[in-house]
């Protein structure tokens, strides 16, 4: 299965969105400072997971994903379609 996962920095509160087969080994590379671009804002922690069957979709939603102002990602986040709203 293919992911998006949205992370949020416990330091400034920031977002980042992304793209794994593994999104909570992603996240591990995250907090041990393994991203360039978000390795100034660790800690992070999981927000969201979204599931899809290709490659190709997780990556076209992720490119939408990325443009979402605050307002829609925090409805996103809430949102039955994020996994760990289902837990």
């Amino acid at each position: 299965m293919h992911f998006v996962y949205i992370i949020q920095s416990l330091i400034d509160h920031s977002y980042y969105k992304g793209y794994s087969s593994n999104p909570y080994d992603r996240l591990e590379q995250h907090n041990n400072k393994l991203s360039t671009y978000t390795s100034t804002k660790c800690p992070w922690r999981l927000v969201a997971i979204f599931e899809f069957k290709t490659k190709t979709e997780a990556l076209s939603k992720e490119k939408k994903i990325k443009k979402y102002g605050h307002v829609s990602l925090i409805a996103l986040i809430s949102s039955e379609k994020n996994i760990l709203n289902n837990s």
